[in-house]
């Protein structure tokens, strides 16, 4: 077969060959080795100026290579990138040279991803390409896998939201207000914790019905957020009563600041359609340095008892947890109320 024939067939079955004359020299370079290095022009320079052998280590000159009939090589690139390569040499007839036929071994897939490779590249009957195609059905089944999981903790972290959030306000419901609360004291950070009731909010539903009560709680809920920060707690933890939790606030004239703020605002008529809702609200807070090792069911029955003592006093009111306030509720002594309205 004459040598263009031959380059023409190696070309299609192995198409990282490369052939040699007698000496050496480079005298076809397959389509696909080419394309590792387009730029560089391997045809009548010798081989090893372009591929530095690493195995067998017995082999030193090119007259060694060109005898190493059969032998398996280890060879990397000179230049970069030092791409490493397996390859095998068979001599042609009657000493016209050799045929090297490479491959990349198991850098396979860095190679394809470096040099842009594809299915084309590669001889039909190349192992490579049950490879590649593994490798990319185990890319397609890894990115299903993850579309897949994302999903899933998409919709878990949606569903824990929906377990943790009152559906009508939008805010924190009972059972976020409590597993909040335990976080809270495990970190045994200072807070404050306000229970918070409407006055006068059953008269609205009787009055105007449901769909304005309803209205006044989501009024509610945005002024609450409005007057609170960012890392405070605002829980509705039953029909017109809501939680308010405060980290690292203890200081009592801020806190009967915010709680004046919120008297004051709810009082505010809030319009609804043709009519004019009007409620108030009764505050009672409880700090958590009151207590030696406190626990929730524990701050939270002071919040209770001093915001009974703020109805007590009048409704519209807001008051803290102390002796006193239990003295006044055990004693029904009723005062009159610090609060504006």
């Amino acid at each position: 077969m004459r040598r263009e024939d031959l380059s023409l067939l190696l070309a299609r079955l192995c198409p990282m060959n490369v052939m040699l004359d007698r000496a050496g020299r480079v005298t076809h370079v397959g389509p696909t080795l080419q394309k590792l290095r387009p730029e560089t022009l391997m045809i009548g320079e010798p081989f090893l100026d372009h591929f530095a052998l690493i195995r067998p280590r017995s082999v030193t000159s090119m007259a060694g290579l060109l005898e190493s009939t059969g032998a398996k090589l280890h060879l990397r690139f000179r230049d970069e990138p030092e791409t490493a390569l397996k390859g095998q040499i068979v001599p042609l007839d009657r000493g016209e040279g050799a045929v090297v036929n490479l491959s990349f071994g198991i850098s396979i897939l860095e190679a394809v991803k470096d040099y842009d490779l594809s299915s084309a590249d590669f001889s039909a009957t190349d192992l490579a390409i049950e490879l590649l195609y593994l490798v990319e059905a185990k890319s397609a089944a890894m990115e299903a896998s993850r579309t897949l999981n994302q999903r899933l903790q998409g919709a878990m972290i949606a569903a824990e939201e929906r377990a943790f959030t009152d559906t009508l306000t939008g805010l924190k419901n009972r059972r976020a207000m409590n597993h909040i609360l335990s976080r809270l004291l495990a970190s045994g950070a200072p807070f404050a914790l306000m229970h918070l009731d409407l006055d006068y909010f059953k008269s609205v539903n009787d009055t105007l019905g449901h769909a304005a009560g309803d209205h006044v709680l989501q009024h509610v809920a945005r002024l609450m957020v409005e007057e609170t920060r960012n890392d405070d707690t605002v829980a509705r933890i039953g029909g017109d009563e809501f939680v308010l939790m405060f980290r690292n606030l203890h200081d009592r004239d801020r806190l009967n600041g915010i709680a004046d703020r919120l008297i004051a605002r709810l009082e505010e008529p809030i319009p609804f359609g043709d009519d004019i809702c009007r409620i108030s609200a009764s505050i009672g807070t409880a700090l958590s340095a009151q207590f030696r090792a406190p626990d929730g069911a524990q701050i939270l029955h002071a919040a209770d008892i001093a915001l009974y003592a703020a109805k007590r006093q009048g409704k519209a009111c807001h008051r803290f947890f102390d002796q006193e306030t239990l003295g006044e509720i055990d004693n029904e002594i009723q005062a009159p109320c610090h609060t504006e309205t």
